[in-house]
């Protein structure tokens, strides 16, 4: 899997929603686009992770004359340039998630230990001792990029049930394995998420 994140300063917020909505429409069909996951932060901060099956695809897809269209629309209506973040360095853990997710996080950090985060998130021991202490959490993708930095976008859910579970103690293993293996990560809250899937 490849997977593409755009993150910007949004303030016309359903005039993007309403061009992501004709674009999503025209890649479900495509091959190669897997779907994508967007919303917006109570700051009117924009954000869209999109997943492809390869980096090949992403490329072919967004070479595409109707793609830079697109984009050159989309860039007029950010307040300031949005950041991309993509990465072929792709896991998951659970089931990556579900477009029937009430409420998603995305986490943006430095990762210390690349291995022992992976671990967190994908074995299969941790997985299961996380899912029992949090059923809320639906599954969640990671992404690790060339220069030392993680995204990973967390589906939930619903949000009330996500914030009475983030105020329980992990597992002291668990716990150890998070703190030693990242740093300086940014909570990025979606409220109200909306999804797209290939058809």
């Amino acid at each position: 899997m490849f997977i593409q994140m755009v993150q910007g300063t949004c303030t016309r917020e359903d005039e993007m929603h309403s061009l992501v909505d004709s674009w999503c429409a025209t890649m479900s069909e495509r091959p190669g686009w897997l779907g994508g996951t967007y919303g917006f932060t109570d700051d009117s901060r924009f954000v869209g992770v999109v997943r492809y099956d390869s980096e090949t695809s992403c490329r072919e897809n967004c070479s595409r004359e109707d793609a830079g269209a697109w984009w050159a629309q989309a860039e007029m209506l950010f307040d300031g340039a949005p950041e991309i973040h993509q990465s072929e360095d792709v896991s998951m853990m659970l089931d990556g998630g579900s477009d029937d997710a009430g409420f998603v996080q995305v986490m943006r950090g430095r990762v210390l230990d690349a291995d022992r985060f992976r671990h967190f998130n994908t074995d299969t021991e941790m997985t299961n001792m996380l899912h029992q202490a949090r059923p809320e959490i639906i599954g969640s993708t990671l992404l690790f990029e060339p220069d030392g930095t993680f995204t990973e976008t967390i589906s939930f859910t619903d949000e009330a049930t996500a914030r009475v579970g983030e105020k329980q103690e992990m597992p002291a293993e668990m716990m150890t394995d998070w703190q030693s293996s990242i740093a300086d990560v940014e909570y990025i809250d979606l409220h109200r998420p909306w999804f797209a899937t290939h058809k």
